[in-house]
C-alpha cells in the first residue's frame, strides 16, 4: 500500500493559477465530477473563507485530467488564490473500493503540503460541503496545545463523523511522521484512509482535540442538505470516540476484516437507551 502511494505522489502534476500567492494555511481538497455536485456553492464558500483568511490557499486534488483543467478555470473565475493537484490512482489488483482514489488524493496533497516552506496548517474539506466563513480562525483557536482538531458533521447517509477528514485542521509538522493509507479486506471490508490515520495519531501518541466547533453544511445533493452546529459532545460520543476504545475497536476491526465499530457503537446505543443515559434520536457511529 505504501508503495502504491509513493507512487502516486511521484506522477504530480501541479496546475497553478496566474493568481496564486504564497499562505501559511493550506485548505485540501479531494474532488471527482461525480461528487462536485454543488462545486458552485463550495467554490463561493471557499472565497468567503479565503476573504476572511486573505493568507489561506485552496488545494485541490483529482485523478481526472479532463476535470483538472476545468478545475482551474473555475479558480481563476473565482479569483481564489490556490492550485490544482492531479494525480493518478494506484492500487492492488484485488481493490475495488473508490477509497483508494481519495486516499492516494490526501497522499499527494500531504506530499504536496510538505515541499510547501511557507504551509504552517491544512484544513481539510469536502467538496460536498460548505463551512463557516470563520472556519480557520475558530480551528486554530482550537488547535492550541493540540496536534490535530476535529469538528464533527452529518454524513451524507448516516450518522455523525466525529473524527473524520472532512472538517479538520492540523499542524504540518504531522505529515512528517504520518502519511494516507486504507486497507482493503478480500472479503470486501474497507479501513478508510482517516481510520488509519486516526489510528496512526493514537500510536504516536499525538494530541487529538475532538468536538462541534464549527457550523457544517453536508449535501446529499445539490438541494438537500445536513446541518450541524457548534454544541457540547454528548455523553453517548464522548464513549464511543474515547482514545482508549476507538484504538481498541479500530485494531479489532483490522484483525477481524470487520467493522467491530459499528457492532460495539450499536449495542453501546441500545444499552444506553434501554437505562435512559441517551435517547433514542442519538446516531450510531462506525469505526470506519
Amino acid at each position: 500500500m505504501r508503495f502504491g502511494l509513493e507512487a502516486a505522489g511521484d506522477k504530480i502534476v501541479a496546475i497553478e493559477p496566474s493568481n496564486k500567492t504564497t499562505g501559511d494555511t493550506l485548505i485540501g481538497v479531494v474532488i471527482c465530477r461525480s461528487g462536485a455536485y454543488i462545486l458552485d456553492k463550495f467554490l463561493a464558500n471557499q472565497k468567503i473563507i479565503q476573504t476572511n483568511s486573505p493568507s489561506s490557499r485552496l488545494i485541490l486534488a483529482t485523478c481526472e485530467p479532463d476535470f483538472a483543467a476545468e478545475l482551474e478555470i473555475a479558480l481563476k473565475q473565482q479569483k481564489i488564490n490556490g492550485c490544482v493537484l492531479q494525480y493518478e490512482t494506484v492500487k492492488p489488483k484485488h481493490a475495488r473500493s473508490r477509497t483508494w482514489n481519495i486516499t492516494c488524493g490526501r497522499e499527494v496533497i500531504r506530499q504536496y503540503t510538505l515541499r510547501d516552506i511557507d504551509a504552517k496548517h491544512l484544513l481539510f474539506c469536502d467538496a460536498d460541503m460548505t463551512y463557516d466563513q470563520n472556519v480557520i480562525d475558530v480551528m486554530a483557536k482550537e488547535l492550541r496545545g493540540y496536534d490535530i482538531v476535529y469538528s464533527g458533521y452529518a454524513l451524507r447517509d448516516f450518522g455523525i463523523a466525529l473524527t473524520g477528514p472532512g472538517c479538520c485542521f492540523l499542524d504540518i509538522d504531522l505529515f512528517k511522521e504520518i502519511g494516507f493509507r486504507c486497507l482493503e479486506f478480500k472479503n470486501g471490508t474497507v479501513m478508510t484512509e482517516d481510520t488509519m490515520f486516526e489510528l496512526d495519531l493514537m500510536r504516536l501518541g499525538k494530541r487529538i482535540k475532538k468536538g462541534f466547533f464549527v457550523t457544517t453544511n453536508h449535501y446529499y445533493d445539490s438541494l438537500q442538505v445536513k446541518s450541524v452546529s457548534p454544541q457540547p459532545v454528548g455523553l453517548y460520543r464522548r464513549i464511543t470516540h474515547s482514545r482508549l476504545l476507538r484504538y481498541v475497536l479500530i485494531r479489532a476491526s483490522i484483525a477481524f476484516r470487520s467493522d467491530i465499530g459499528w457492532v460495539v457503537n450499536g449495542y453501546m446505543h441500545r444499552v444506553l437507551c434501554k437505562i435512559r443515559v441517551i435517547s433514542g434520536r442519538h446516531q450510531k457511529d462506525s469505526t470506519t
